[in-house]
Order: structure tokens, then C-alpha cells, then sequence
């Protein structure tokens, strides 16, 4: 059998109103499908103009402003219900979905969603290279943004933070990563499955960290989205 990374694959990337992904809004989305030599098959691309305002330290980051997101954006609902179908018909077909830190992105897509009364897609298989990398070089210092990790591994990157940018720079540094580590080149649900066991790992070690300072710290490990949390609106929820 193939690895993944031999086969078709595609990306999904978000970029929002904020780095909450229990309360953020969708921006702008991209997905690419390429086939297993990596070539370009489907390229999808939204604009959204949210249903809330998107502050200004969002904007400075995906460049997308108030003004542009008004004259230019779809309807929040039909962007959030085409993204949706395009990433369900993707899981049906048994392709696997690469998303960096996947548990933002999905878990803003499910609470689109909900808001707008739409089916979640159910997400497997995901691949999440922020997740591979912790785990194949769990010890390495330094960040573990996508540019970061682009860097490391050696692919180019340009206009980070769009998500256009976003979803080939997720596409090559797993390319480039399967290469490297044997254990993972293995098929996409194999290999999710065992991301689901990971994330929880890595999640627990970083809250027990924590704890050496916070006794009630708690560092949520579920993968590739979360729960809507029972909370009052406005607390902030324990970052990714």
C-alpha cells in the first residue's frame, strides 16, 4: 500500500477574526486537492465578509480589512456552507485533509456551522504536520509556526498568513517530512488515528509543565477539533 504523501492529498487553512476558535469568524479559506506528485487538481478559494468586525490586529496579519471584507466578501453562511461541502465530499472520497494545528481551523469550521445550522463534516482523515513534527522531534528548540517549520525543512515560503500560502507551504513541509521519517509513511487513517493519541500526549506533557507554577492548569488534548465549551462568552479558552 502507498503512503498518503503518494497519493492524492488535499490542504485546508482558515484565516479569521481572531485566535479564539471557539468564537472567531471565517475570513477567508483555502483548500487544495493535488494528486500523489503533487500537482495541482482543485484550487478553492473564499472571501467572507463576517457577520462581526474584524479587528484590526487580524487584519494586520491575513491583510484583509473591514472595507475589502464589505465590498468583496460572500455571505458568511453560503462561504462557511461551500467550504463545508467541498471538505466533506474530500473525507467521503477517503482523501486525506492536511491542515496546520487543525484543532483551530475545524473547530471554526464546526462553529460556523452551527451557527448557521449546516452539517459539520466530520474530519478523518486529518493530517496536522504542527502534531508530526512534535511528536518525530519532540526536543528540538524554537518555534513551531508554519513559517518556522517551513524554514527548517527547507520549503519556500511567501505571504505567510494567507491562506492560500498557507495551504502549499502545509502541503510541501509534510511532503518533506514523510521523506524524512519512516514512521510516518503509513496510510492517512492509520496515521490519524494515531495523531489522535499524540496530540493527547503532547497536550498532557505541556500541561504538566504548566502545573509546576499553575496546579489547575488544564491544556485541552482533543484532536482534530474541540467540543463548543460550556463557558461564559468572552472567557478565553487555553491556547492550542
Amino acid at each position: 500500500m502507498n503512503s498518503w504523501h503518494e497519493l492524492p492529498r488535499a490542504a485546508f487553512d482558515l484565516e479569521t477574526t481572531g485566535r479564539d476558535p471557539q468564537t472567531a469568524r471565517i475570513v477567508t479559506a483555502s483548500i487544495i486537492l493535488v494528486n500523489g506528485r503533487g500537482e495541482t487538481l482543485q484550487h478553492h478559494e473564499w472571501l467572507a465578509c463576517p457577520e462581526i468586525p474584524i479587528p484590526a490586529e487580524a487584519a494586520a496579519i491575513h491583510g484583509i480589512t473591514n472595507e475589502r471584507a464589505r465590498a468583496e466578501g460572500g455571505n458568511p453562511a453560503a462561504v462557511t456552507a461551500e467550504v463545508a461541502e467541498v471538505l466533506a465530499g474530500m473525507f467521503a472520497a477517503g482523501i486525506p485533509v492536511l491542515a496546520f494545528n487543525a484543532c483551530y481551523d475545524f473547530t471554526v469550521l464546526a462553529r460556523e456551522c452551527e451557527r448557521f445550522g449546516l452539517t459539520v463534516p466530520h474530519p478523518m482523515p486529518v493530517i496536522d504536520p504542527y502534531i508530526l513534527d512534535k511528536q518525530v522531534d519532540r526536543f528540538r528548540r524554537g518555534k513551531r509556526t508554519l513559517t518556522a517549520m517551513a524554514e527548517h525543512y527547507g520549503v519556500g515560503f511567501e505571504n505567510a498568513h494567507t491562506s492560500a500560502a498557507d495551504v502549499a507551504a502545509t502541503l510541501s513541509v509534510a511532503a518533506v517530512m514523510a521523506e524524512k521519517y519512516p514512521e510516518l509513511q503509513c496510510d492517512a487513517r492509520t496515521l490519524h488515528d494515531s495523531q489522535v493519541s499524540w496530540a493527547a500526549g503532547q497536550a498532557a506533557s505541556f500541561q504538566d509543565y504548566l502545573r509546576r507554577r499553575d496546579p489547575e492548569a488544564v491544556i485541552d488534548g482533543s484532536w482534530p477539533f474541540r467540543a463548543a465549551p460550556d463557558r461564559e462568552p468572552g472567557s478565553v479558552l487555553d491556547p492550542a
